[in-house]
């Protein structure tokens, strides 16, 4: 009943947009069908209802909301690399910041609204003549509003040139087989103005058809409807596996986009990053400011509304508080040294540590703050700072509590552990 329900819904999409972004969201980033760890049908769907809470906290590239973000100053000197440089499926050269477009078109969690296009468009144009052409986006933001926008926005300035677009392929409980990859990747191109795609990515692990969506992003890299193939939220045995099967086809695979800041080292401390460099898998990093939670906004006595609040409230008032209180002091202490912001610190230490984050941005405003992160670097002296100051304080949210499916109940194989 669950699946023909929600195909109903997508194709009236129109018509029920906020209840098949609710159902699209909960499927967001999540395992809410789980199958791997057994249960009922009602369990299946009393887990759907509970990871809508959830899927905002377990990641995604939305924006903090704008009281998330404080004033910084303008930069004079801005070098991100430009878009990405992509040679037979290899990705050469990342820039050292995307944008995250989650909220470009969901209304659901980040209160998306139709007169806000206009303010995204500025975004975009921001970003692109300032060399922060690499954008993030997924068929699951907004339904695909949020690829229609970036397509229309770089048809309409004509600067592929100087864009680069990151979507992902979200594998439903009803795709199990290769051809789904390459539907669901042609409907993608098709949003984004017929241009191929640049990095198209495993949104999530599934609990099975893994190996089956590896060779649908092959199949649609050799008919040519993207340059590059990723992943992402994949452990360490499955970029393995992954990365071995392309292999087999002659197809690098390019990318693992994961959660990672200062309150979730988790990808650096259990080795997942060391096995992508390993491999020459570049990582994106999604969630760097800790969802807003490193921005400076939030205390003890000022917490964030909604489901952060809990998040919020163990990490300042929990018994953590005093370590949460010593890195948000350290935070500070470099911030002032570069006349910088609690934001731009923690985008900083992600790109210290070789990734490229993707922080979202819904305002000019914000992207011009995000951008000028790069105006400055941090030294090893400040890198090694952050790094003592974090390591007393537990993940934000234990991998072990995510929904994501751990394990492919077909074979065994470990696709997610951090």
């Amino acid at each position: 009943v669950f699946v023909p329900t929600v195909k109903r819904i997508l194709s009236r999409a129109s018509m029920n947009y906020r209840i098949a972004s609710l159902i699209l969201s909960s499927l967001h980033c999540t395992g809410a069908y789980n199958v791997s760890n057994g249960g009922t049908r009602r369990q299946f769907l009393e887990q759907g209802a509970s990871a809508a809470a959830s899927s905002i906290l377990v990641g995604g590239t939305g924006a903090a909301s704008a009281e998330d973000i404080v004033t910084s100053p303008s930069s004079t000197s801005i070098t991100n690399g430009g878009p990405l440089r992509i040679e037979n499926g290899k990705i050469l050269s990342m820039p050292k910041i995307g944008t995250g477009a989650w909220a470009w078109g969901d209304a659901l969690f980040w209160g998306y609204n139709p007169k806000e296009d206009a303010e995204l468009e500025e975004v975009f144009k921001y970003a692109v003549n300032n060399g922060g052409g690499f954008f993030d986006t997924a068929e699951l933001y907004g339904i695909g509003r949020s690829e229609s926008l970036i397509g229309d926005f770089e048809n309409r300035f004509q600067l592929s040139d100087q864009v680069s677009v990151a979507t992902k392929f979200a594998p439903f409980p009803w795709r199990t087989t290769r051809e789904s990859v390459v539907k669901a990747a042609e409907a993608s191109v098709k949003r984004l103005q017929g241009r191929p795609i640049d990095l198209y990515q495993i949104h999530f692990p599934n609990a099975y058809a893994n190996s089956a969506y590896w060779d649908g992003i092959a199949d649609a890299y050799d008919k040519g409807l993207v340059r590059a193939v990723g992943v992402s939220n994949y452990g360490k045995d499955a970029i393995k596996a992954c990365y071995s099967a392309l292999k087999k086809r002659g197809i690098p695979l390019a990318s693992n986009q994961i959660q990672m800041s200062l309150l979730y080292r988790e990808p650096l401390d259990n080795g997942l990053k060391e096995t992508c460099d390993e491999l020459g898998v570049k990582v994106i990093s999604y969630s760097p400011l800790g969802l807003g939670l490193l921005t400076g906004k939030y205390s003890a006595d000022n917490l964030p509304k909604g489901p952060r609040k809990i998040l919020a409230q163990n990490l300042f008032n929990g018994p953590n508080a005093e370590s949460a209180k010593l890195l948000l002091d350290e935070m500070s202490t470099i911030a002032q040294a570069h006349d910088a912001t609690f934001s731009q610190v923690a985008i900083n230490w992600a790109i210290a540590k070789g990734t490229t984050p993707i922080p979202g941005a819904r305002t000019l405003s914000q992207a011009q703050k995000n951008l000028n992160s790069l105006s400055w670097s941090m030294s090893q002296d400040e890198v090694t700072a952050l790094d003592a100051a974090a390591k007393s304080l537990p993940p934000l949210t234990a991998p072990e509590a995510s929904p994501f499916p751990k394990v492919d109940k077909d074979t065994g194989l470990i696709m997610f552990d951090s």
